[in-house]
């Protein structure tokens, strides 16, 4: 977070050190297990990480893992390769399942103390006895039970006496509260459900609100940092810390959470993706999550830039997805080899080059780093251009290639259109070309210029490739979704982008044939691309486009 050293979390925690009201910073960052990691979820990682390894502290990597009929080691397992892949260590591995007993106490000593009580409300009565945010709540008629009789009825539910929603725990707070959550919270449920790291041990579960206070003071974490829809709850955060008597007191600190546009930051929205087969997994690169984001090509640099470039306030703005793909342009910049593909193949035929020649041509592998050097390209008479590099009756200032016209190939020689071969249908299916041997790149020709230039690959030598081209999945943009939610007519699923997705068959140059997963080019003309890692087979090499190479984002 080093370039973002103004930001009010890190005042905060400057000042707490400064004061003596902390001596160390210990953060955490704590997902819930029940879906994969989405580029909000970046946002926490760096700012949870990053400060603490600003001022020298440890970061927890903790599940929270207290609602089994969600939850997943599939999970666990994504988040912890997620994390590591962006480039951070935590210090300690936590579940919240590790303190189920702990909590169990401390609920006990709130029962003991007359702060908590078992109610028997169905979860409906519950939310009608809460009141609104313009009316008091009501009192359960269970609120004044005996202490010994809850004592009682907790220790039943916890021996699985009671089924599913017929008895719940809850605070004795203040049913008049301006703020709902103060109004007797629930902090324990029934649950006959297998847990995934406790197995059937536990058959009622804490409630989030009640065991993630509890988790940061088990840990002595310092700072707790969560974004701001969570304001509303730190009231009762402080309570449970208080009221359990926890020796550790951490502090809840709120911030914007992370929106982008055409991006969908839910949890429950991206799997209600994922089951319907709207996109083919958690991973698929039209997706936000970081391991979609991974498999498309995105670097956990240029994520962790970004983040870092959109700041840490109280505020929840709406930033650009083209802020997001120009910190991956800027990344990939210097990074990634340049070389030639053709998407869409029209063969071109050079008939004044010999039939049995093949000359190789020198090119370099990125120009912005001549010390990458170069690579070779094996050109002859037949090659493959771009089908939109050719047009029959082109419009005025088209200057690729047309019946007359002379064009330059990329590192190779100039070729002027002859003829053009179609077939019944009247469709164009050929080119011939004559070449000019004098007009050889790099051999200092300057006799006539020519305004185009066209990228290709030699038909006898080319691999084929399969390449995929992305369009946001979601057309209507973030600061819509509610309007969109509130809406009888339509949800979410009805601003899917049918035409999000489109694959083509077509050509790379051979010195392709030994890329692996996750390798990454600069296609001249076509943007970065990805070697897509789970497609991608020996006979055919997929393509995942990461980002045009143009932009009009300007960072400010």
């Amino acid at each position: 977070m080093e370039h973002n050293s103004s930001n009010f979390i890190r005042s905060i925690i400057k000042e707490d050190l400064e004061t003596g009201k902390r001596n160390n910073v210990y953060t955490r960052f704590p997902p819930e297990p029940n879906g994969y990691l989405h580029i909000g979820h970046a946002k926490s990682i760096v700012i949870n990480f990053g400060l603490a390894d600003d001022f020298n502290g440890k970061t927890n990597l903790r599940f929270d893992d207290t609602n089994p009929l969600k939850e997943d080691t599939e999970y666990v397992e994504s988040i912890k390769e997620d994390v590591a892949w962006l480039g951070y260590e935590w210090d300690e591995l936590f579940f919240a399942s590790d303190y189920f007993e702990e909590m169990y106490n401390r609920a006990m000593l709130l029962i003991k103390k007359g702060k908590a009580y078992v109610d028997e409300l169905t979860a409906e009565e519950i939310r009608q006895y809460r009141g609104t945010l313009t009316e008091p709540g009501k009192e359960s008629p269970y609120r004044d039970r005996s202490i010994d009789e809850n004592i009682e009825l907790f220790e039943r539910m916890r021996k699985g006496e009671f089924e599913n929603g017929t008895k719940v725990l809850r605070a004795k707070i203040d049913m008049s509260s301006p703020n709902l959550n103060m109004r007797d919270p629930v902090l324990y449920r029934v649950a006959h459900a297998t847990h995934h790291n406790t197995g059937d041990a536990w058959c009622i579960y804490p409630m989030y609100d009640f065991a993630h206070p509890l988790e940061d003071a088990i840990e002595g974490v310092t700072h707790s940092l969560c974004t701001t829809e969570f304001e509303d709850h730190r009231p009762l955060y402080n309570w449970v810390i208080e009221e359990c008597e926890m020796e550790h007191k951490p502090q809840q600190i709120e911030f914007g959470r992370l929106n982008i546009t055409n991006t969908v930051m839910s949890k429950r929205k991206l799997k209600q993706l994922v089951d319907e087969k709207f996109v083919d997994g958690w991973d698929d690169p039209r997706m936000p999550t970081i391991s979609g984001l991974r498999r498309k090509g995105y670097t956990p640099e240029s994520i962790r830039e970004f983040v870092k470039e959109t700041g840490v306030s109280k505020g929840s703005g709406t930033v650009d997805e083209a802020m997001l793909e120009h910190f991956v342009r800027e990344d990939l910049k210097l990074k990634a080899p340049r070389t030639m593909g053709v998407l869409n193949p029209l063969k071109v035929v050079i008939t004044n080059y010999p039939e049995d020649q093949v000359e190789m041509l020198d090119a370099e592998i990125n120009p912005e780093v001549p010390e990458m050097g170069t690579r070779q390209i094996p050109f002859s008479r037949e090659i493959y251009i771009e089908q939109e590099d050719f047009m029959e009756n082109p419009p005025k200032k088209y200057f690729r290639l047309f019946p007359g016209n002379e064009v330059r190939l990329k590192h190779a020689y100039f070729i002027k259109c002859e003829d053009v071969i179609k077939d019944a249908d009247g469709n164009v299916i050929e080119i011939h070309c004559t070449y000019d041997i004098e007009t050889k790149s790099g051999s200092g020709f300057t006799g006539r210029k020519v305004k185009g230039t066209l990228h290709w690959v030699d038909a006898k030598h080319a691999l084929p490739a399969e390449f995929r081209l992305y369009e946001p999945l979601i057309l209507d943009k973030e600061e819509n979704e509610e309007e969109q939610e509130n809406s009888a007519e339509k949800t979410f699923l009805d601003y899917v982008n049918e035409n999000s997705l489109e694959v083509l068959q077509g050509f790379v140059e051979p010195n392709m044939s030994e890329v692996e997963g996750h390798d990454k080019f600069q296609f001249f003309r076509h943007g970065y691309f990805n070697v897509d890692p789970k497609q991608t087979t020996k006979e055919k090499t997929v393509f995942n486009r990461i980002v045009s190479l143009k932009s009009s984002f300007k960072l400010k």
